[in-house]
């Protein structure tokens, strides 16, 4: 539901500049404008999504990120040991995992001791699951939504979209930096830079992920056999408790996911053209 933040980013590398008579561009711009070139070859159709993604960053690239994530939370949090939580939590996901298309991989399950409600995947068939989570939801089929959720990320390729798009903000304001120079512009994007793509891009493009990945869920809980408008109960029940906590719900300039309501205002109307 909250995954955790996307593993390092491997930047690309310099390409080499060479010089011809002709060219009137300032020596630091050539390269960026070459990495520009491959940013924008890396684009591909996702039809689970019904839209291009760029992925220059590939999910095979981040696996071993996410394999040592995964070591390292084993290492140093406490994990639940009590059968029936862990029995639990497996059964439903690799239904959920099945009816994904994910189960010709084998995946790993743990139960944190924790008691935020809250559940993540890491690349590589990771998925953790906190009691808190387990203690708040009144049936399978809204733990069936958690992880449905969480399968939506992994089919999206939202792992590797988010690195890539982290990296091409990146290479875009190098580009704008060095064309502008020493311009009162240039000094703005190199002081503001990775901010405005920050608020202008990357947290609206989270948001925008959350929600694919909730939709998705729901298709693989309807395939694996649970019912789809527990959804909707789960993120009431969520919004239930931001609010009795003080948080709250709305402000979503400056947050990496969308509100309760609009999450079950989004869900409401994708169940309602599924006939669900």
């Amino acid at each position: 539901m909250r995954p955790a933040p996307p593993p390092p980013i491997t930047t690309l590398s310099s390409l080499e500049h060479s010089a011809e008579p002709m060219v009137v561009l300032r020596r630091p711009i050539l390269p960026l404008l070459l990495a520009a070139t491959t940013v924008l070859g890396g684009c591909a159709y996702n039809a689970d999504l019904g839209r291009d993604q760029l992925l220059i960053v590939k999910d095979e690239n981040l696996a071993a990120d996410g394999e040592k994530a995964w070591a390292d939370t084993l290492r140093t949090t406490y994990t639940s040991k009590e059968p029936r939580r862990n029995a639990r939590v497996r059964a439903v996901g690799q239904r959920v995992i099945t009816a994904a298309g994910l189960g010709d991989r084998p995946w790993d399950y743990a139960v944190f001791l924790d008691e935020s409600p809250n559940a993540f995947v890491l690349p590589g068939g990771h998925v953790g699951v906190t009691v808190g989570l387990l203690d708040m939801v009144d049936n399978d089929d809204q733990l069936a939504a958690v992880i449905g959720h969480e399968a939506g990320h992994v089919v999206a390729h939202h792992a590797a979209e988010r690195a890539s798009q982290e990296t091409t903000s990146k290479i875009l304001l190098g580009i704008a930096g060095a064309a502008a120079g020493g311009s009162d512009f240039g000094k703005l994007l190199k002081d503001h830079g990775d901010q405005a793509a920050k608020y202008g891009v990357l947290l609206p493009f989270s948001r925008k992920q959350e929600l694919e990945a909730d939709r998705l869920g729901v298709d693989f809980m309807q395939r694996a056999g649970y019912r789809p408008r527990e959804a909707v109960q789960l993120w009431r029940k969520m919004q239930a408790l931001d609010a009795g906590q003080g948080h709250a719900s709305g402000g979503e300039l400056s947050s990496t996911h969308p509100s309760d309501a609009l999450r079950i205002s989004e869900l409401e109307r994708y169940l309602a053209s599924r006939g669900w």
